[in-house]
């Protein structure tokens, strides 16, 4: 008789047969495998689909982040061939490529690109009245000559876009009429001087105008123009000279936007900054050595802030006038170097869609870079001659003119300049206006010189801060929970406990978000002190509760049972929560000043947002609860309950078993649940989008607020244009995230397979 029968006899007090076989019928059986078969298909076929989603997912991502990664290219478009055989001194072109202008030493010339012919020969008469050397400076829509004679003569060139509609085709043709008009000339200075250097800035008041008279003379005029009563126009001109000797000979002159500072440039390598109000009495308001050789070509970028200066050797730099950090004391600072020419500098070029600019060389060789970023993008070489050099209104094309009168038309693509590099995404960058660089997220503005700053790390820093808080309060509370439901609670107890605990995972986030937003956080900026001395003084309470129930009689304490002590918490916890109350306010009174917001500020410098950290990590901590408990209790439940009965054996008490025993065998588990809490905390979308204040900032304060990666995309990217830089940006923000989900999936399984592997043996 085997051991398991004379155990059943012992049992049941009489022999027991021995159990037969359970023989299905053969067309069962079949069905039975047919059945377990297609189930088994059903599930891997499922299994593999779910891969594949997930791959199309991050190959639709991947195509859209692609372009961000491409290089930019620059190609000869087309070239219009011109007879004259007269400098260019200025070209440009319409935004539709089809019809341009070009002024040389002798007249303006409207073009048509298309058909590589002149459509209008613009006399001046002022021209043909001085010699060829004259200097040009293009000033928003008027081209300004410096002649040789020492007059100032402006050129208004521009065109006309008709649309016509044929209604019978219902086609659309665009016809563009090319303006050109001449002013007065204007004198400067007593002798008649070639002006070789010269500055002319229209503004509200009228118009700046600033002329190298001689190698160190300058000579600085206001123009004023009223209308009579008649309709005619009287111009008033106030004229001033000035000796500028002690700076050495004059090689750059450039206006800011309001024609109220005029930069100068020398040929030693000095940039002297001068308030030209009075243009009788300018004040001195910097002077720096800017460069190593002389100043050949200055200009403004997009914004009319940033100056870009070029020497004699090539180099190319940016100036910025900003406030040194804790000083109300302005000054010029060099912002970026960028790769140089290997000749000197000749023009600039600003991009009136982004901050881009491009440097022209005598050599011919053209170099496109990017302001905010320090980067040179771009060099266009081989194509010598070129002297004068343009941006196309749609920043999508450069077009230069040369000696010979020729002019040529590069087509440049370059979409995404803002963001072509990672430190642009996620490196501090200098923006205008700042006094520093920093991590910068504002992709839009109230103003059409509007800069976007796309850097990701305050979002990716802003996501990691949620997440972090999320989890400082849920992971306590869900895994200690956890331990004490599925060891120490009694089962009727946890029967109602867990599938409550189940039911607050179905809580929609959007609806945890507008409570957050609304009522708690109110609620935690009025009592936030008392929330502290809470986080103290309860613990403190549950120790003495513990004490106090160690010095009651065992008689009285067996009554209870097992298991639902926790019962007799709630009163001592609600005790806490009111001493917590009383004395959160009474140290507020008496230690922080009545108001710890101002304490705050004016002790730690830190400003305390209603919506914040603190705020995120109660909501979101309440919606990650739930996953971390259930699987948590899970894996500490199915702890193979010898192990605890041979703990139990040994003499350990209840609380060593649970704590040496079943928490490590189901530490997988367990760790798996934090992951998966993890990876729900990072998704976020809802609870952080209405409990912050969506602020995308890099400060680590809990009383400050964030912006997530997914909520930073669930806000911009409807509004995003589609193909755009901000628009293939958020998809990086959505790679980011999927990245960080998979990686953070990865280890958990991982160290989930190491720990498994470890306590395998127990």
């Amino acid at each position: 008789m085997t051991t398991s029968t004379h155990d059943a006899q012992v049992r049941t007090g009489g022999p027991v047969m021995p159990a037969r076989p359970v023989v299905l019928p053969v067309k069962m059986a079949r069905s039975r495998k047919w059945v377990d078969s297609g189930a088994r298909w059903f599930v891997s076929l499922g299994g593999v689909l779910i891969i594949l989603c997930i791959m199309a997912i991050l190959v639709v991502i991947l195509a859209e982040v692609y372009p961000l990664l491409l290089p930019p290219r620059a190609a000869l478009h087309r070239t219009f061939e011109s007879k004259s055989g007269v400098a260019n001194l200025a070209v440009g072109i319409d935004e539709h490529w089809d019809t341009g202008w070009m002024v040389t030493a002798r007249n303006v010339q409207l073009v048509s690109w298309r058909d590589n012919r002149i459509l209008e020969t613009l006399d001046i008469p002022a021209l043909k009245q001085a010699e060829t050397r004259t200097a040009c400076v293009v000033s928003e829509k008027l081209i300004v000559l410096g002649l040789s004679d020492g007059r100032i003569l402006p050129i208004e060139v521009g065109f006309n876009t008709e649309y016509t509609t044929d209604e019978q085709q219902g086609l659309t043709q665009r016809r563009m009429t090319p303006i050109g008009k001449s002013g007065e000339p204007l004198k400067v200075g007593k002798e008649a001087r070639p002006l070789d250097v010269l500055a002319y800035r229209p503004h509200e008041k009228g118009t700046a105008i600033a002329a190298a008279t001689g190698p160190s003379e300058l000579a600085l005029l206001n123009v004023t123009e009223k209308k009579t009563l008649m309709g005619g126009v009287t111009r008033k001109v106030k004229t001033a000279s000035h000796d500028l000797s002690k700076f050495g000979a004059i090689s750059g002159l450039l206006f800011d936007e309001h024609g109220e500072t005029l930069y100068i440039g020398t040929s030693s390598g000095r940039l002297i900054r001068w308030g030209v109000e009075d243009i009788e009495a300018p004040e001195l308001q910097g002077e720096i050595q800017a460069t190593t050789a002389g100043i050949t070509a200055m200009g403004f970028i997009n914004g009319q802030r940033t100056l870009v200066l070029g020497d004699e050797r090539g180099a190319v730099s940016t100036w910025q006038f900003v406030r040194e950090q804790g000083r109300e004391v302005f000054a010029v600072k060099k912002l970026y170097d960028f790769q140089p020419h290997e000749a000197a500098v000749k023009a600039v070029t600003a991009n009136q869609r982004n901050r881009g600019f491009a440097t022209l060389d005598a050599a011919g060789v053209i170099k496109v870079h990017y302001a905010t970023t320090g980067q040179t993008q771009l060099t266009i070489a081989g194509h010598e001659g070129l002297r004068s050099l343009a941006f196309t209104p749609k920043g999508n094309g450069l077009v230069g003119g040369d000696a010979s009168g020729n002019a040529k038309l590069f087509e440049v693509h370059n979409p995404h300049p803002e963001s072509a590099t990672w430190s642009s995404l996620f490196g501090k960058l200098w923006y205008e206006g700042y006094e520093k660089p920093e991590y910068v997220w504002q992709s839009t503005g109230g103003t059409d010189d509007f800069e976007s700053k796309l850097s990701l790390t305050p979002l990716v820093i802003g996501t990691l801060k949620g997440t972090l808080f999320a989890m400082l309060f849920a992971i306590p509370i869900a895994t200690l929970s956890a331990l004490y439901a599925s060891q120490f609670m009694h089962p009727k107890l946890k029967s109602l406990v867990k599938p409550t605990v189940e039911v607050m995972a179905a809580l929609p986030s959007v609806v945890l978000g507008f409570i957050a937003g609304l009522w708690l956080a109110p609620v935690v900026e009025r009592i936030l002190p008392s929330i502290a001395m809470a986080a103290c003084i309860v613990p403190v309470l549950i120790l003495v509760a513990l004490l106090l129930w160690r010095l009651i009689p065992i008689r009285i304490r067996t009554r209870v049972k097992p298991g639902t002590e926790v019962f007799l918490l709630v009163p001592v916890i609600l005790a806490g929560g009111l001493l917590a109350l009383v004395f959160g306010g009474v140290i507020e009174t008496g230690l922080l000043g009545g108001d710890y917001r101002l304490w705050l500020k004016n002790t730690f410098q830190i400003v305390y947002d209603q919506r914040n950290s603190i705020v995120v990590g109660f909501a979101m901590g309440f919606a990650v609860i739930p996953i971390i408990f259930t699987i948590a209790d899970d894996s500490l439940s199915n702890v193979p309950p010898h192990l605890v009965a041979g703990s139990l054996a040994l003499g350990a008490t209840r609380w060593q078993t649970a704590v040496r025993v079943v928490l490590p065998t189901a530490s997988p588990g367990i760790f798996s649940a934090i992951m998966i809490g993890f990876g729900r905390a990072v998704g976020e979308t809802m609870i952080v989008l209405m409990a912050t204040g969506n602020t995308p900032i890099t400060d680590w304060s809990p009383f400050n607020g964030f912006r997530a990666l997914s909520a930073n995309i669930a806000v911009e990217l409807p509004e995003a244009h589609e193909g755009g830089t901000l628009y293939r940006v958020l998809f990086l923000a959505a790679l980011l995230l999927f990245v960080m989900t998979f990686v953070v999936n990865t280890l958990a399984e991982v160290v989930r397979l190491r720990l498994r592997k470890r306590y395998r043996a127990i």
